[in-house]
Parts: C-alpha cells; sequence; structure tokens
C-alpha cells in the first residue's frame, strides 16, 4: 500500500505555522500518540518520510495491556479477529521431542483480552492508520523529512523536505516517534547508549502448512541448528516466524538469501514440507537508550528513546505503552489544567519502565547468547536439570515476555495509609487488572476496563459516597462508579485482585494505572482532591492551591 504526497496549506504559508502537537513517524507509536490525542480533542501533525507500511513481521507480539490500550483507541477488536491468540511457550533442548519448560502467561480466568496475539506489524500499522483516516484532527503528511530541529522556549521549529522543497513549521510540542534511528534526536546532537551484542540472528516470515499448535517454541542446540537456538511462532494468512541464531561472523546479505535460508527449514521441518519464503531479514541484539526523554518542548517514545533485543516482545509493547503514558498528560497541559512539569514525569516514570525492560532483555541476551566459558557451563546445566527440577526451570531464560511496568514511587502517586494493609493486590502504581462485570441496570455483561473513560475515575465498591458525586460534578475531568450501583463484580474477582471491601475506594489515572486508593475509614474529599492535585503534577506545597484547577 502506497500513501500519496499532498501538499499542506503550510506549504504556502508567509511564516511557519504552528501546531499544539507534531509527532515524527507514522509507525504504531506515532499513530498510537496521534489517535489519543485526536480522541481527546487535540489536533495532531503526523509526518512521516515514507509512503508505506512497514514490510515483514517486525514486531509480532502484541500484549494484552497493548490490546486493552487499542481497545480504548477503537481498534482492539480488529487485532485480536486478525491476530493468532497464544499464551503457552515451550522450551526445547538439544534433540529432545518433550519441552523442558514450558508457561502459561494468562493461567487465570476473567480477562477480556489474550495474553498475546501474534500480528504482522503492517496489518497493526493498517488498522492504525485506518483508525486515524476517521479522525478529522489527524493530519498525516507522507514524504516529509525532518532535516532540522530548532528549540527555543516553549517551542521548537522543524525543517522538512519534501518532494516539492523544503518548508518550516513550529510545535508546541514536538514527539519524536521515528524510531532507533531517528532523525529528531540526530538533528539534536543527541544519542542513545547502551550495549550491542555480538550476535547475528535471521527473521524468515514462511508460508506453510505445519502441524504446530499456536503456542511460542524455542529450542536450544538443536539437531537441526546445532550450538545456536531457534524461535518458532504463528502468524495469520498461515505465515510462520523463524527466528535462526546465526553468530557474530554470519554476513547478512548471504544469510538473507532463499539457497541460505530453505535449507535450514527444511532441515528443521522436513524436506517434503512446501515452503514459500514472504520476507527475511538479519538482525542484531543491541539494548540502548537515551538518557532523558523530555528535552524541554521535545519529547521521545518508542523506539526513538529506547530499543531492546526481539526476544520478550518489549519494544513495539512498550512504545504503545509509552504513547498512553503521554497523551493525558499532553492533554492536561495543553488544556491548563496541569503544569508543564507534568510532561517530565513522562520521562521519569518511562525511563524507569524503560531500564526494566533492558534489564529484561539483556538477561535474556546473556542466556541465549552465552559469551563465556562459564556462561555456557550455567545454561548447559540449568537447562539439563530443567527437565526434573522446579528451581532450574525458573532460571531458564528464552525471553522474558512483555508486561507493564508498574510505576514504583512516581511523584503522581500516594502511598497506603500504614494501617491499610491491600495485601497482594495490585499495588499503587500498577494497571488496574481487568475483570468481568455486569451492567447493573440492563444486565450487560463486560470487562471493567472497557468501560472505564479516558479521564480519571474513581472506583468505589458499595455506594459512591456523596463527596465523591459532589466532586465530579465541579471537576469534570472525574468520573465516579459504583461496583454494586453501576456495575455488579460479575464473579467477585475484581473484589479479589484489589483485595476491596466494602467503602474501599480506588483512583485510577486516565492510562488506567492506580495511583490513590483508601479504605473506608479514611476517604474523603478533601483526600481525593489532594491526590487529584498530586497525580496532575502539582507539588504538594501547591496541592492546596491547585485544588480548585483540577
Amino acid at each position: 500500500m502506497e500513501f500519496p504526497y499532498l501538499r499542506s496549506p503550510d506549504q504556502d504559508a508567509p511564516a511557519p505555522a504552528r501546531h499544539p502537537v507534531v509527532i515524527v513517524g507514522a509507525g504504531p507509536a506515532g499513530l498510537s500518540l496521534a489517535i489519543d490525542l485526536a480522541q481527546r480533542g487535540q489536533p495532531v501533525v503526523v509526518v512521516d518520510n515514507d509512503k508505506h507500511l512497514s514490510v515483514g513481521s517486525r514486531a509480532l507480539c502484541f500484549s494484552k495491556r497493548t490490546l486493552e490500550i487499542w481497545d480504548r483507541l477503537g481498534l482492539g477488536e480488529r487485532a485480536v479477529q486478525k491476530g493468532v491468540a497464544w499464551k503457552v511457550g515451550k522450551v526445547f533442548e538439544g534433540a529432545g521431542t518433550e519441552p523442558v519448560y514450558q508457561f502459561d502467561l494468562l493461567p487465570e480466568d476473567g480477562h477480556q483480552r489474550p495474553a498475546f496475539v501474534n500480528l504482522q506489524q503492517y496489518y497493526a500499522e493498517a488498522f492504525l492508520l485506518e483508525r486515524a483516516l476517521q479522525l478529522p484532527l489527524i493530519d498525516i503528511r507522507w514524504l516529509h523529512k525532518v532535516e532540522a530541529v530548532q528549540r527555543h522556549g516553549d517551542y521548537s521549529e522543524v525543517e522538512l523536505s519534501t518532494p516539492e522543497g523544503n518548508y518550516r513549521l513550529q510545535a508546541q510540542w514536538l514527539v519524536a516517534c521515528d524510531g532507533s534511528r531517528s532523525t529528531v534526536r540526530k538533528a539534536l546532537g543527541l544519542e542513545s547508549k547502551g550495549q550491542i551484542f555480538k550476535d547475528r540472528f535471521l527473521i524468515a516470515d514462511v508460508r506453510l502448512s505445519a502441524p504446530f499448535p499456536c503456542e511460542r517454541w524455542f529450542w536450544f542446540n538443536p539437531p537441526f541448528h546445532p550450538g545456536q537456538s531457534v524461535l518458532l511462532h504463528m502468524q495469520p494468512d498461515g505465515v510462520w516466524r523463524i527466528d535462526f541464531q546465526l553468530g557474530w561472523d554470519a554476513d547478512p546479505e548471504q544469510e538473507k538469501r532463499p539457497e541460505r535460508i530453505l535449507p535450514r527449514i527444511q532441515a528443521m521441518l522436513g524436506s517434503d514440507i512446501e515452503v514459500e519464503l514472504v520476507w527475511a531479514s538479519v538482525y542484531t541484539f543491541a539494548c540502548q537508550r537515551m538518557d532523558q526523554f523530555v528535552h524541554g518542548h521535545v519529547v521521545f517514545a518508542g523506539d526513538s528513546a529506547h530499543g531492546v533485543s526481539p526476544f520478550g516482545a518489549r519494544g513495539a509493547n512498550s512504545g504503545v505503552q509509552d504513547t498512553e503514558n503521554l497523551a493525558w498528560k499532553l492533554d492536561a497541559v495543553l488544556r491548563g489544567k496541569a503544569p508543564e512539569g507534568l510532561i517530565a514525569t513522562y520521562g521519569s516514570e518511562r525511563e524507569y519502565a524503560a531500564d526494566e525492560n533492558i534489564l529484561n532483555s539483556t538477561r535474556a541476551t546473556d542466556f541465549i547468547t552465552p559469551k563465556s566459558a562459564i556462561s555456557h557451563l550455567f545454561r548447559k546445566a540449568v537447562l539439563q536439570l530443567a527437565g526434573h527440577h522446579g528451581f532450574a526451570r525458573r532460571m531458564v531464560n528464552s525471553g522474558r515476555l512483555s508486561v507493564p511496568a508498574v510505576l514504583h514511587h512516581s511523584p503522581l502517586h500516594q502511598a497506603d495509609a500504614p494501617a491499610h494493609s491491600f495485601g497482594n493486590a495490585a499495588a499503587v502504581g500498577a494497571v488496574m487488572p481487568d475483570a468481568p462485570v455486569k451492567n447493573a441496570r440492563t444486565g450487560q455483561s463486560s470487562y471493567l476496563l472497557r468501560e472505564l473513560g479516558p479521564d480519571f475515575n474513581l472506583l468505589c465498591f458499595g455506594p459512591a459516597p456523596a463527596w465523591a458525586l459532589q466532586l465530579a460534578q465541579e471537576l469534570p475531568d472525574l468520573r465516579v462508579t459504583s461496583i454494586g450501583s453501576d456495575w455488579i463484580d460479575s464473579n467477585g474477582l475484581l473484589a479479589q485482585r484489589l483485595a476491596a471491601e466494602p467503602g474501599t475506594v480506588y483512583l485510577l489515572r486516565p492510562d488506567q494505572h492506580i495511583c490513590a486508593r483508601w479504605r473506608s475509614a479514611n476517604a474523603n474529599a478533601e483526600n481525593l482532591r489532594q491526590a487529584l492535585a498530586r497525580a496532575h503534577g502539582y507539588s504538594q506545597a501547591t496541592e492546596e492551591a491547585a485544588c480548585c484547577a483540577v
């Protein structure tokens, strides 16, 4: 699919036009952010130096959390219907036909979305783009390449090259979602730092009819690829994704040739299986991130800000979670409901999440591609013991799969009072867990996350207190929901997952992270006002003055 270059009226303006938000990059992160902002009423310009969707599977595994975010953006169901849902992974070693380790990423019931769907990135981008084109507040400009960026106090000026020449525009907020080779990052003289691992992997998308279940299969040292590792995933359209470890000395251009790829696959599956090669690429592991994601009014998200090795599906998923964190904050700042310092908390929160992803990705890479004799010996011992001993299975690491970060110690959150223990419930800073609910008036079944609005949500177990309802009338971005009067906890899972009792109150941010909670003994309007002020980025010293602003 090819998208046309269209001349913008900005190119004929006598002076650079200014826009509230300009997003560079029309990939999963950039389009997710644009849709989120547009649904909140913010006009957005998206520029991209290409005119095509991605080629090949690339970001293949989209997590439960990403699907929940896309539900709110209007495309989650399409992704699930087209994608291949899975939750079971198996790890094999040597010539063994039985897994030495297997895992279930969603062992409990009561969630609307699966643990993961496998969906080629070009489908994800197509669904995002179709949704974006339904929103008149989004202006997508293809074949627009960033040539220069000049930062000023409260805006940036961007020079763009097009097939009809260069022009400039101004962005009150410039968001770089332009990938690991970010032109915005380069234009500002910034860099991403980290570790590049000396190994190469081949990705092969192949169409074949194979008798494998929809599971993630990973081999260490299989007889069909001795001394290396292999990963197998099912995709839509009868296409399978196979990753072959090649070693650092492999020639990337040679390894992408069909005459090199097809024999590997036939050795793996048998020579009698017909194989059609759809796409291939060779990549190198790298775990890197920028020191800071926020530079004044320039913000970096997705691969432009951070990158991890692909085992674990932490790349695109963390990028979409970046944009969910950023969208509501940009909206609040642009509407004058929060100070600009709220955007700085996007940086601190998502830098924390990036560090967590990099740590998990680095550990997986060290296990998959050991670089010393001791590391090889350790892995061999773990894999041999894993078939018989539970403690060793926990050490097997073929990629810890993506989960949303729990935003511990965020300045936007209010810690639990010491006297009110919530046990093993979802912590403050965690994403609100999903659960089945039923409409108390109509009896219609649904799921909690689907019913949460785009604003702050106060979830009350039992009748909503009068002070909460009164405050919701004063604050248009606060929604009060009663579990009991509005929605029924269908099978008690919601109360179980939140350790909730009658009178328990949870305050949720617009991105569905828990930012405060109370037992009935200390929940009141003043506590809620202070928690809302804190969650909007006002310091404790100014919370009282800020309460009227939120």
